[in-house]
């Protein structure tokens, strides 16, 4: 079976959708962006540790006989580990910097509004449910 072409559908393709697709993209590549943020922190975190471990383990040249290519070898890992945090470091900037572009317009929303949308939201819920467990409670009795 092949699915039929979007425009058959009568669907208009990506980014002709309108505004709310356009939107909903932004929001989809702002979270997307976060996450790619938070990935990064972890690797950032990640690398710091390596290299604090391989800093533990070097020797210090303090008169007693060090293999040298131990050294060296210890010596390039950690140059490498600092240049990979380097460029994990720019990447989070340019991350942060695009989610604050695609945030500029947007205000951000109170801490204690969104605690009262959260209340909001669990009374509701709670509603639903005990307007669920009435209806089967209803028809438990007629059966």
């Amino acid at each position: 079976m092949s699915t039929p072409p979007l425009a058959a559908s009568g669907m208009a393709p990506g980014p002709f959708a309108g505004p709310q697709a356009q939107q909903a993209a932004r929001e989809v590549n702002t979270a997307s962006l976060c996450r790619i943020g938070q990935e990064t922190v972890q690797d950032i975190v990640y690398r710091t540790m390596e290299i604090f471990q391989l800093l533990r383990n070097m020797q210090l040249p303090n008169g007693v006989t060090y293999h040298t290519g131990t050294y060296q070898d210890r010596l390039t890992k950690l140059q490498d580990h600092l240049r990979q945090l380097s460029i994990l470091f720019r990447k989070l900037r340019l991350v942060y910097d695009k989610c604050n572009e695609n945030c500029g317009g947007m205000d951000p929303i109170p801490v204690e509004k969104l605690k009262q949308k959260n209340q909001q939201l669990k009374q509701i819920m709670d509603q639903l449910r005990n307007l669920i467990w009435d209806i089967n409670a209803m028809l438990a009795m007629r059966n």
